[in-house]
This record gives structure tokens, C-alpha cells and sequence, in this order.
């Protein structure tokens, strides 16, 4: 497969937990991202996804109650957005960013892009990044690729063009990143050493994996399993001092005995002594920063090798 070659996601090589810090006094992070996608197909959201009683719930009482959970445990998190859904849902999208969370792209509509030309994506992206920029009113600072409702794998889906693309048009971050649990760059070309900071993504930490699967029965049997997962796993990442990174679907995690589960982590969150909870943009500014590109990207050549016979 040539695309390996000089290719990586980081360094490979992370920061020990002792070298690693946070503002101020703050022992780990915990970083909060709010999935308003309805997308359930490799095609994105189309129309009829936005009409729905997921949606009517999600996108109504359901974001309601997370943005109230939120204020009241004075909580800021990163709203993912697809550019589509940014068009109609703009006046709410405005509300939440006076509130003081951020609203960054979810894609053009959450779609396949890895059967796309470079073009083709260009054009998807830049329309995108034009639709949510003229909502707000200012040039969004990430780009979201999440799984979707129904996709098989839980890694979200880019092409080979997406990194270099979000290089060329100015984006502060990236997400999903599966390559470590503190933000890291991803190199989009060897030689010029091209990347974009990743922030990190665990499928574990996201509410739809435990709520939404199998697709038949309720799957409010999970709750619980999701609600000890996050206590567990982010007593770990604040005891070494790393980040915690959750995702969230209103349409989901916003039904009362759900709501419960996640206004107790949330009050869990505060008895942690320093935690940090930056939005998507701050955690990338930070990190900038603190750990920058040039100074914490270590680059060495590849040692993949494909060999005859190989799956890879």
C-alpha cells in the first residue's frame, strides 16, 4: 500500500505522564464533544433524517436538557455540526456559541468521503467551512469526523486528502484521533512535515455505543454499563493525569433515566481535584503552545514494509 509510506498519525512516540501538564494547577482534562449528526448512512444527512423522532427529541428537548446540564455544572463543550444541518439549525447554533461553547464542522453532511476525489472533497470542505462560518460569523477551528448511527467500525471515516486538506484551509484541529489519549500531529506529508493536531476520541466514552446498539430493543439496559465505564475511565485518565474525551447525542443520552446517569458523572467531574474542560479550540490552542509542532513532532522513516501475501 505506497500511501504508507512516510505516512503517520503522530510521532509514535507519546508524552510520559510526568512530563505532561495542563493550565494552571489542573491535574488531567476532560474534553466534552456534543454530536448533533442524524446522519445514518454513508451518504450523510439527507432531509428526511431531519425529520424524524430522533430528530424532533435530539434536536429540541433532548439538546435542551444536555445544554442545561452543562450551564449547571458549568460545563463548556464542542457542538459538531454538519454544515447541512448548521444551514437550518443556525439561530440555535448562534445561542450556542453566546453561551460560551463552540460550534465546529461535522463534514459537509457527515458523509462517506473516502470514494472522493481530491477535488471533489475540496469542494465539499470549503462549502462547508463557508455555510457554518456565515452562521456564526467567524471561521470554525475544527472538523469532526464521528461514526455514524449505523456504521460497522467506530473510527469515523476521511480520506487520504482530508489531513492535507484541513492543512491547506486553515483548521486548528482535527477529531476523531485514535493514535494515543492527549491530543497529538497528524502528518499529512512526510518531507514537509504537513500536519494537523488530533484531538483524541475513545468509541468507549461515546454515549451511542452503549444506548444505541443492537438498533432492536430499547437499549436502556446499557445505561448503567456506560454510566460505571465513564466513572471508571476517567478516574484512570485523571489519576495519570491525561484526558478524558466523551462524546454525547442528545437525541440519545437526553431521556430521563439517561439524563440522571450523566448529570452524576458530571457532578462526578467536579470532585475531581483540577480538572481542566476546555472547549475544542482551547484544548488546541494549549496544546499549540505548550507541546508545539515543531519542538514535540519527532519524525523518523517508516519501517512498513508490505509483504507478498499480506491483507495489508
Amino acid at each position: 500500500m505506497p500511501w504508507k509510506d512516510n505516512y503517520t498519525t503522530s510521532d509514535e512516540k507519546t508524552i510520559a505522564d510526568d512530563a505532561l501538564e495542563w493550565p494552571g494547577d489542573a491535574r488531567s482534562a476532560a474534553f466534552i464533544t456534543v454530536d448533533l449528526s442524524l446522519a445514518s448512512t454513508a451518504e450523510g444527512v439527507k432531509p428526511g433524517d431531519l425529520k424524524t423522532d430522533r430528530a424532533t427529541f435530539g434536536l429540541n428537548e433532548g439538546l435542551d436538557t444536555v445544554i442545561d446540564l452543562l450551564a449547571s455544572h458549568s460545563l463548556l463543550a464542542t457542538f459538531a455540526v454538519p454544515a447541512v444541518m448548521a444551514s437550518v439549525y443556525g439561530a440555535r447554533l448562534v445561542e450556542i456559541e453566546k453561551a460560551g461553547h463552540e460550534v465546529a464542522i461535522h463534514g459537509f453532511q457527515h458523509e462517506d468521503v473516502a470514494e472522493l476525489s481530491r477535488e471533489q472533497e475540496a469542494e465539499r470542505m470549503a462549502a462547508a467551512t463557508d455555510i457554518v462560518g456565515e452562521v456564526t460569523g467567524h471561521s470554525p477551528a475544527g472538523w469532526y469526523s464521528l461514526p455514524r448511527q449505523s456504521d460497522p467500525f467506530a473510527v469515523g471515516t476521511i480520506s487520504e486528502s482530508t489531513i492535507s486538506l484541513l492543512a491547506e484551509s486553515g483548521y486548528q484541529y482535527f477529531c476523531p484521533g485514535l493514535a494515543d489519549d492527549i491530543p497529538y500531529y497528524w502528518v499529512a506529508d512526510f518531507d514537509t512535515r504537513t500536519s494537523v493536531l488530533t484531538l483524541p476520541y475513545y468509541y468507549h466514552f461515546d454515549d451511542q455505543f452503549f444506548l444505541m446498539f443492537p438498533s432492536r430493543g430499547t437499549g436502556l439496559e446499557h445505561a448503567d454499563a456506560l454510566y460505571a465505564n465513564w466513572l471508571a475511565e476517567f478516574d484512570a485518565q485523571h489519576e495519570r493525569g491525561r484526558l478524558f474525551s466523551m462524546v454525547l447525542h442528545p437525541h440519545a443520552i437526553a431521556w430521563c433515566n439517561r439524563q440522571r446517569r450523566l448529570e452524576r458523572f458530571f457532578e462526578h467531574l467536579a470532585t475531581g481535584s483540577g480538572v481542566w474542560t476546555p472547549t475544542g479550540s482551547e484544548c488546541a490552542a494549549y496544546w499549540q503552545e505548550r507541546y508545539p509542532e515543531a519542538e514535540y513532532l519527532d519524525l523518523k522513516p517508516t519501517i512498513w514494509q508490505d509483504h507478498a501475501g499480506s491483507l495489508s
